[in-house]
């Protein structure tokens, strides 16, 4: 199983030209790849090889005098990017085909200058080192030089490949990728029987099935004001001039200050459900279709996606169960005492009596009985052992989050 170690950089002057430059060589030769393709389509001829795109997009092009420069820059780099372009075209043929899982994937487009997210990628046959021990050094890339990292946490294994990010708040990233070993995750995360159904909302951002209450704490609704703030002096500012640069970084950092402690709750609150549980329970909820209701901020603020997709790998990671119940199963409406329906409720009830039973409900803590009882966690988490399958690398923690068995990634 593959996972991603996000650390932060801080390249000097000079390293940040030099990344500059390998992000616009990789967005050229990208661009390049795509045109490529889009002219032989118009002309009814055959998608060109990758070794036929990688002979003339490079190995040809550093000899022109217009992309001379390419050589400026690493050639994994130039190669990687070739890839990424080629495997968009994959994945994009595999969604018209509708073998692929997950929303219909349109054409790549080309990249631009302004995007704002940048990236190169180095893999083992770049040369690229860790300078000194392990999680205390320098990154050395090729062409770039030793680069300042901020270690948060060490590295657990020599990972196979970086990938250098520059976001819209011009923060730099190394993302590292590690393969771990299932049985020896699974190993180190304590026994337990215990199960768990879980209630997403807005009041609360999660409600448990034994009654533990989780405050949302509204990231986007507390920055508000300043968001705003920033906002506006942007929008006043002259196109094109350097005040407006400056005030479109105030409102992106502003941004990536709320996404960070978002993604931050939402690693320490799965971390510790997963170490806590053998099963969890969750409702398959349609965050499409809130995010187009008068609700939209709100559940877009909570990010119940991105939590449940956390949820997701570490139980595949760990060995544990989770289940998703179908978003029409009415846990809303249903008893969990005697489990007669007692019908739909609007949103502003938040406490109900059963007609046919008289048990006085708490609608969220209700709800996430329910949610563990469809899914028949008690049966599930006494049976066979869970192995996590193969899954794409995902982001790991931003920070160091122990267990009671003192390991610190998570």
């Amino acid at each position: 199983m593959q996972l991603r170690y996000s650390y932060r950089l801080y390249p000097d002057t000079v390293q940040q030209a030099a990344l500059a430059r390998a992000f616009g060589c990789a967005r050229v030769v990208f661009n390049d790849s795509v045109r490529a393709r889009e002219d032989a389509r118009e002309a009814g001829q055959p998608f060109p090889t990758a070794g036929e795109l990688s002979r003339k997009l490079i190995t040809e092009a550093k000899r022109t005098a217009q992309r001379s420069w390419l050589g400026e820059v690493s050639a994994v780099v130039l190669q990687q990017s070739l890839r990424d372009a080629d495997a968009a075209y994959r994945n994009f043929f595999a969604s018209l085909k509708g073998s692929r899982k997950g929303p219909r994937l349109g054409a790549p487009r080309f990249k631009s200058r302004k995007d704002s997210r940048q990236s190169i990628r180095f893999t083992a046959n770049a040369r690229w080192h860790i300078t000194g021990s392990t999680g205390q050094g320098r990154l050395n890339l090729p062409k770039i030089g030793a680069v300042k990292v901020k270690w948060s946490r060490p590295l657990p294994a020599t990972p196979s490949s970086v990938t250098v990010v520059k976001d819209a708040a011009g923060r730099f990233f190394a993302s590292f990728v590690i393969d771990t070993d299932p049985a020896a995750d699974e190993a180190r995360m304590p026994q337990t029987d215990r199960t768990v159904g879980i209630d997403l909302g807005l009041t609360h951002f999660a409600v448990l099935s034994d009654g533990t209450k989780i405050d949302s704490p509204r990231f986007l609704r507390r920055a508000e004001k300043k968001l705003k703030k920033a906002q506006r002096e942007l929008s006043r500012k002259q196109k094109g001039s350097k005040n407006r640069s400056r005030a479109r970084l105030k409102v992106a950092r502003a941004h990536a200050e709320v996404a960070d402690a978002r993604r931050e709750f939402h690693h320490q609150l799965s971390t510790r459900l997963i170490c806590e549980n053998q099963g969890i329970a969750v409702e398959d909820l349609s965050v499409a279709g809130l995010g187009r209701t008068r609700l939209a901020k709100s559940v877009h603020d909570a990010g119940w996606s991105s939590f449940i997709g956390m949820l997701e790998y570490k139980a595949q990671r760990y060995g544990r169960t989770l289940v998703k119940i179908g978003r029409f199963e009415p846990t809303s409406q249903t008893c969990h005492a005697c489990g007669v329906k007692d019908g739909p409720k609007p949103l502003n009830v938040r406490e109900w009596t059963c007609n046919a039973c008289g048990t006085v409900h708490d609608r969220d803590h209700n709800a996430a009985i329910n949610i563990e009882t469809a899914a028949g966690l008690a049966v599930t988490a006494c049976g066979a052992p869970v192995r996590p399958g193969a899954i794409p690398a995902q982001r790991e923690e931003t920070g160091s989050h122990g267990f009671p068995t003192g390991n610190r990634s998570a």
